[in-house]
């Protein structure tokens, strides 16, 4: 504990002779009192917008401490430790670790002053897109359509400040959604009816295959053999004929000399 004496001495230390360790030990940073809070650490980028009041989303989210609890007050920090604001998690640690978007917390208390960190929303291509559009004059000042803004534009971005635009796209999100599910449901059921239906009994098993093909190939060899043989007898029988018709030559042209 220190009085304020304390803290008048340490600022007159501090102003005469330019030593602010008194001052240090007297007056300590407000992240002192938040060491006991679960820490939720967030990107630079996200840290001024949080600060204007953005929501803490998943993807701004660098690191998460273990043990955070639904509806626990947790600290929301820099990478530096400087404390943005305090929040309620909406999120435990288990559903952080394996989900890739949605709201992490709800900010309970902004402690950080604005503009502390650049500002870095409005920067991505579709703003960076409108921000033109504005300036050539195919959308009025505010973003919103005139008569000049072009047909694909007003199909495709959504403003999601205009409620029944916003109605509508999540319309058409739910009903792919549901179009997704079904057709998962159809694949998993022909799945299901493959694994069921028995093997036809017109295919045999692969060892009576495997009989089947050994005497098919006996039958081929032997047939081959037979072949062969058969091939020999015929050459043996043919040369044997044109023997004797030689012999019978010889015979009658001797007979003829006599």
């Amino acid at each position: 504990m220190v009085t304020m004496h304390d803290v008048l001495d340490a600022q007159w230390q501090y102003d005469n002779n330019k030593d602010d360790s008194y001052l240090r030990r007297v007056i300590l940073p407000l992240e002192k009192l938040l060491t006991s809070h679960k820490r939720l650490v967030m990107k630079d980028s996200a840290v001024n917008a949080i600060c204007y009041g953005a929501k803490i989303m998943l993807p701004g989210v660098l690191r998460y401490e273990d043990g955070i609890e639904l509806n626990q007050e947790i600290v929301v920090i820099t990478t530096k430790g400087e404390a943005i604001c305090l929040a309620i998690a909406l999120m435990t640690t288990a559903v952080i670790s394996t989900c890739d978007h949605g709201v992490v917390a709800k900010i309970k208390r902004v402690i950080m002053e604005r503009d502390t960190y650049p500002r870095k929303w409005g920067l991505g291509p579709k703003a960076s897109q409108k921000k033109m559009m504005i300036q050539k004059g195919l959308l009025d000042k505010h973003g919103k359509p005139n008569e000049s803004t072009p047909e694909s534009w007003k199909m495709e971005y959504v403003d999601y400040r205009d409620t029944s635009r916003k109605e509508a796209a999540a319309d058409h999100q739910a009903v792919s959604e549901v179009d997704r599910a079904a057709k998962r449901k159809r694949d998993s059921e022909s799945e299901n009816e493959e694994a069921v239906t028995p093997p036809s009994p017109a295919t045999p098993p692969p060892e009576e295959l495997s009989k089947k093909e050994k005497k098919k190939r006996k039958k081929e060899k032997k047939a081959q053999e037979a072949a062969e043989s058969g091939g020999e007898q015929i050459e043996r029988t043919s040369d044997s004929s044109s023997k004797k018709k030689k012999k019978k030559k010889h015979k009658e042209v001797e007979e003829s000399s006599d």
